[in-house]
């Protein structure tokens, strides 16, 4: 059995980076030109993520997890090994039979020299397992890991990195397993590796609109009360309605709750302490604290303003709609938007029954739609 996590794990007594491959062992016939800007997908029973593979950093591991996929020889192996928000293990082919458990994690290895290199293992990296202690032993087996594991950089090869998906490593890491070799109690297959030229970044949604061109679209929240529609003041708060857009585009708001409520004054949502999942990483990236865009409009029943904290540039994800003429907020919190249908749903919202300014039963922000 391969072990592999960093507060346990013993420094190997070899340390030199960029060991030429052993005699013997695989040594790919692909350029690192025709490796480059190379993905691999890695679709699971509990999700699929996508690896960069780096063969600038180790062409041999590359071309043979690229080998290994054409093949199909990682299809239906198992992550053998889980620690939680530690690591992920897997790619053995003696873990597509059941019958031979005992020996998980001691196939497919003894095929590539060691490429160590001076890559960081953060959170994300892809590294070639060994058999303890024999640094020329990495074959198909890979760990992917879920938190910084400094004491593995230049022990182990560093090949690729995880740059979508990770919220699925994560929930792999966290599978229940035996407590002597973190074998996973359920079986989480590798369905299926394929590897894909590297996409080129997709364009940021509504990042070049212009005032006019935000304040063509409109935002249904659809909630367990009902459904309200907003629309925008880009020309007031351009920036504001921008992020809002993005933000609703990715997903942020859904599974939120409207967790404030206090009548006579406001309603508030789209705090993500209240989402009933966490944001994956790309999602993550969509929020930023945003520059104060006070403006003139007066919070009047209806009105969308952001929250924010006793920075004024604090405002994050948090909104809330006025219920009533709140005067007190004029000028202190960021006007953006208005309800132009669905006042009725935000009276039930108001008036569902409260502990303090909580609601006693979950009032859900399903999703905010974007129409137009």
């Amino acid at each position: 059995m391969t072990y592999l996590l960093a507060l346990l794990v013993a420094a190997l007594p070899w340390q030199t980076l960029q060991r030429p491959p052993a005699k013997g062992l695989y040594k790919t016939t692909l350029s690192v030109e025709q490796m480059s800007r190379k993905q691999a997908v890695i679709e699971t029973t509990l999700g699929s993520f996508v690896i960069d593979l780096r063969a600038d950093l180790a062409p041999n591991h590359v071309g043979y997890f690229m080998k290994l996929a054409a093949d199909g020889a990682l299809a239906n192996t198992l992550f053998h090994r889980v620690i939680p928000n530690a690591l992920i293990q897997g790619g053995d082919p003696l873990t597509k039979d059941p019958s031979k458990a005992a020996q998980y994690g001691t196939g497919g290895l003894g095929v590539i020299g060691a490429e160590m290199n001076a890559e960081p293992f953060t959170r994300g990296a892809v590294g070639a397992a060994l058999r303890p202690g024999q640094p020329d032993s990495a074959g198909s087996q890979f760990f992917v890991c879920v938190t910084d594991q400094p004491s593995l950089t230049g022990q182990y090869t560093l090949f690729g990195r995880v740059s979508e998906g990770m919220e699925v490593v994560d929930k792999i890491s966290r599978v229940p397993a035996t407590s002597d070799r973190n074998v996973p109690l359920q079986r989480v297959v590798i369905t299926s590796v394929t590897i894909r030229d590297t996409p080129p970044p997709a364009p940021v949604p509504f990042a070049g609109e212009t005032a006019e061109q935000l304040e063509q679209h409109k935002a249904v929240l659809e909630t367990t009360l009902g459904a309200m529609t907003i629309g925008f003041d880009a020309h007031k708060a351009p920036e504001h309605v921008r992020n809002f857009l993005q933000l609703a585009e990715a997903g942020v708001f859904d599974g939120t709750s409207f967790h404030r409520v206090v009548r006579g004054f406001v309603v508030q949502a789209g705090a993500l302490n209240y989402r009933t999942t966490p944001l994956t990483e790309k999602q993550q990236q969509r929020v930023h604290n945003l520059q104060p865009e006070f403006n003139a409009t007066p919070h009047t029943r209806g009105i969308v303003s952001m929250a924010r904290g006793n920075d004024p540039a604090s405002a994050t994800t948090s909104f809330f709609i006025v219920t009533a003429n709140a005067p007190s907020l004029d000028g202190k919190y960021t006007v953006f938007g208005r309800v132009i249908d669905g006042l009725d749903v935000l009276d039930k919202i108001e008036s569902a029954p409260v502990n303090g300014e909580a609601p006693t039963t979950r009032i859900d922000l399903l999703k905010v739609r974007i129409v137009g």
